[in-house]
């Protein structure tokens, strides 16, 4: 009796040791079925690349929501409902989505942009954006005719603020009395930016400067020397830029490489 008793003890502890390790491993057991803690880590991972913080405290409500899914994922399957044609197509793409995310990923891994990468390109943007910035004014309307009637009005006295808000059809220097705010020449097209660098601190163009856009009064307010920012400063901006375009032509590449009928 004795033994049986050791033996009924120890088959319990065996048991007990086999659920505990069970429950380790998984987050619960739904209907017979395990149900792995892996599901919680992986759902933490979507939250917190959606911008969402996972604490510690959430916990609980990540294991509700591996459990519930796994209660309706089983009242779907016994309703037939992973038979069908709608499910099957939309779980491919759901595996595809995975499988390339993953692609992308590994392929950033393997290739990452480097320190002399961001800085080659901020020295091309520092180029370019270099020399000179101006800050002026404009007033744009449709024809000749409107522009020299504007012009005569600043003569006589009219201010150029007051006129780009009510005549100016660019919507978003007109509101602010034609400002344009401090820009590189390059920032606009030929004529504008040919008649604006000609122009000293202060004076309005001569005559009316015609654009692909209408008729422009330019008035010049102030020039100063670029003031570029500091590379540590954009360098996440120019980073994710580069990723962006090393992913862009990594896959133009595989694209073309594909033999397609």
């Amino acid at each position: 009796m004795k033994k049986h008793l050791l033996k009924t003890v120890a088959a319990a502890a065996v048991l007990a040791t086999a659920s505990l390790g069970a429950l380790a491993q998984n987050a619960a057991i739904v209907n017979g079925k395990p149900v792995p803690k892996a599901r919680m880590d992986v759902l933490a991972q979507q939250l917190a690349s959606a911008g969402r913080p996972v604490t510690a405290e959430m916990q609980p409500q990540l294991r509700e929501e591996v459990i519930a899914r796994e209660v309706f994922m089983q009242e779907a399957q016994k309703q037939g409902l992973d038979a069908g044609d709608d499910y099957k197509n939309q779980l491919e793409l759901a595996r595809q989505a995975i499988m390339i995310r993953a692609l992308f990923e590994n392929y950033r891994k393997q290739h990452p942009v480097t320190d002399a990468d961001v800085k080659a390109e901020y020295d091309k943007f520092a180029a370019a954006n270099s020399g000179k910035e101006y800050k002026a004014r404009h007033i744009l309307v449709e024809t000749e005719d409107q522009a020299k009637k504007i012009m005569a009005d600043l003569k006589k006295g009219a201010k150029f603020e007051d006129i780009a808000k009510k005549q100016s059809k660019d919507p978003g220097s007109g509101a602010n009395g034609g400002d344009l705010d401090w820009a590189n020449p390059s920032s606009f097209v030929p004529e504008f930016s040919e008649a604006m660098t000609k122009l000293k601190k202060g004076e309005t163009t001569p005559a009316p400067v015609k654009s692909q856009f209408g008729w422009h009064i330019i008035r010049l307010d102030d020039i100063r020397q670029a003031q570029l920012p500091k590379l540590e400063d954009v360098k996440p901006q120019i980073t994710q830029q580069l990723q962006q375009q090393k992913l862009q032509k990594y896959q133009e590449e595989l694209r073309a490489k594909a033999k397609i009928e």
